[in-house]
């Protein structure tokens, strides 16, 4: 039986082949080297390298860089829509979201201002954050005065909210399973305590937190926390680095202190901040590895006094 020219020779197609003293030569020099060539091919797939990994299916647009990630805007268009005053769980607020559906549903942030602040001392965070595809709801808190464990409910409703009762436009774009919160203060205080009620939740940003509890032993959301060297309000000695210092390190986390900062660096426009926030939020939230370069190594630069990280892995 003559092997079939589509694979190489079996062992059992070179037992049926007859040998002539005429052509016997010829043909075990051409049947050696079809048995070579299959045992190439053989040991060539046993050492082909493993496919890599695969990419998440959460990302969400381009391949990132250091100008997309500095840039006022992201690669999404963005729209918003009010919540009225009336809402129950918290008081009301922004939303903004990517005005894309051709890539699916996106991840939702919730974002709590400080103590006597409304959401339009941070509302810049709105647009950038929602422009590299999340869906973000900037909070007004039931009162100007409400504590942190308050806040913290009332992100968690303001979730809730997102995803169960915003209209149409707003729920089909969320992935209730992709869910953040962040603050500012008290309302950064208020995000570890979200955190702590709920550790279903993918990532968390405290941003110059403040709360009278310095411990957090249980929480086990992935975690940026974000202060400010000159911070005589929170400071970070007796705020941030506490906090930081009080997850465990089973959990991702990282501490970003700026440089020369006061307790109102995130009142208005900072890129470094910004840009570390996205690329955490993309890491964890969308599960975006290409993300992890801006955070492992750390980033550096005069902007930055201090960054500790436990280094998340791909």
């Amino acid at each position: 039986m003559a092997a079939d020219s589509s694979h190489p020779p079996t062992s059992r197609e070179y037992d049926d082949v007859q040998l002539t003293p005429r052509t016997g030569a010829r043909t075990f020099t051409r049947l050696l080297t079809g048995l070579l060539t299959g045992l190439a091919l053989t040991a060539g797939a046993l050492a082909a390298p493993a496919q890599a990994h695969a990419a998440s299916p959460y990302e969400r647009g381009p391949d990132p860089t250091d100008a997309l990630l500095e840039a006022s805007r992201g690669p999404f268009s963005v729209a918003t829509q009010s919540v009225s005053s009336l809402v129950l769980g918290f008081g009301g607020g922004e939303i903004y979201y990517p005005t894309d559906t051709s890539q699916g549903t996106f991840g939702a942030i919730a974002i709590s201002p400080g103590y006597t602040a409304r959401w339009s001392s941070l509302d810049w965070l709105g647009p950038r954050i929602a422009s590299h595809g999340f869906v973000v709801i900037g909070i007004e808190t039931n009162t100007l005065y409400d504590q942190p464990a308050s806040r913290g409910r009332q992100l968690l409703a303001a979730l809730d909210y997102l995803v169960e009762d915003s209209s149409l436009t707003i729920r089909s774009r969320i992935d209730p399973d992709r869910l953040a919160v962040a603050g500012h203060s008290m309302g950064g205080g208020g995000s570890l305590e979200a955190a702590d009620d709920r550790p279903s939740l993918q990532a968390a940003v405290p941003i110059a937190p403040w709360n009278s509890d310095k411990s957090w032993p249980a929480v086990q959301v992935p975690t940026m926390i974000t202060g400010g060297e000159s911070d005589s309000i929170a400071p970070v000695s007796t705020h941030a680095q506490l906090f930081y210092e009080s997850i465990p390190s089973s959990a991702e986390k990282a501490y970003l202190e700026l440089n020369g900062a006061s307790h109102f660096f995130p009142q208005t426009t900072n890129t470094t901040m910004a840009k570390s926030m996205v690329a955490w939020l993309k890491r964890f939230v969308d599960d975006d590895t290409r993300y992890e370069q801006f955070l492992c190594p750390p980033p550096g630069g005069l902007a930055i006094e201090e960054y500790r990280h436990t280094c998340p892995s791909s």
